[in-house]
């Protein structure tokens, strides 16, 4: 992924770290959440939750059964809002959605904390990614306000689907680009699923040119409310 990066011109500050060696951070938040009560473990399966909506709290006065545990984030009931820079202004009530894991039942740090302990120490003040994780963002914010960490901006973008809407990534099985077909070419078909307009005479140019107009023709506005779009077939 990072040579493919490279390969489009699209580069990064500092060093590439690794979640990894961030496992003793990712500790001591989940410390601070449990001695502030609110964490609790869950033994509770995936196939037990398949059929659920918000996870009802079926373990808050304990564990069901004996054996390994998940970690959950207690939740309260509150309102948690936000205005996306392309979904717009986004309300979810947290009760509804349930406690979310942490940490999983073999042992391993679930995204929803260790995102939110990234950004924060990597000092993260825009969050740009897909809108199929616009569902996440209401349980990170309230890990955020439970953490005393700041909340950064967030803008989701609309997700490439096939035409029978499934997600291009799942269907095509994360095939990766190939940059040597034409980084620069490659770079326009994105710009134009993502509504951008670039000008058909970019097409041919390398992929730093590509990007030189794109970052001072850039328009979130072109994307609001927009949270999936069809490739042509």
């Amino acid at each position: 992924m990072l040579r493919t990066l490279e390969a489009f011109g699209l580069t990064w500050d500092g060093a590439v770290e690794w979640q990894s060696a961030q496992l003793p951070r990712y500790c001591a938040a989940l410390e601070r959440l449990a001695a502030a009560g609110l964490t609790y473990p869950c033994s509770c399966t995936r196939r037990e939750r398949a059929n659920q909506g918000g996870y009802p709290g079926t373990c808050r006065a304990g564990p069901t059964r004996p054996g390994p545990t998940a970690t959950r984030f207690r939740v309260s009931e509150v309102l948690i809002e936000f205005t996306d820079r392309a979904q717009g202004r986004c309300r979810f009530h947290l009760g509804e959605r349930g406690d979310v894991i942490v940490r999983r039942r073999d042992g391993a740090f679930a995204y929803q904390l260790a995102v939110v302990v990234d950004d924060a120490r990597q000092g993260v003040t825009d969050v740009v990614r897909g809108a199929d994780l616009l569902d996440s963002t209401p349980w990170q914010v309230a890990l955020q306000q439970a953490l005393q960490l700041p909340t950064p901006r967030y803008l989701h973008l609309p997700v490439a689907v096939e035409a029978d809407g499934k997600k291009l990534a799942k269907s095509k099985h994360s095939v990766p680009v190939d940059p040597r077909a034409g980084g620069g070419a490659l770079l326009h078909q994105a710009l134009t699923l993502l509504r951008q307009q670039p000008p058909a005479g970019l097409q041919p140019e390398l992929p730093p040119v590509v990007l030189e107009w794109a970052c001072r023709h850039w328009d979130p506005g072109r994307l609001a409310g927009v949270s999936q779009v069809r490739v042509p077939g």
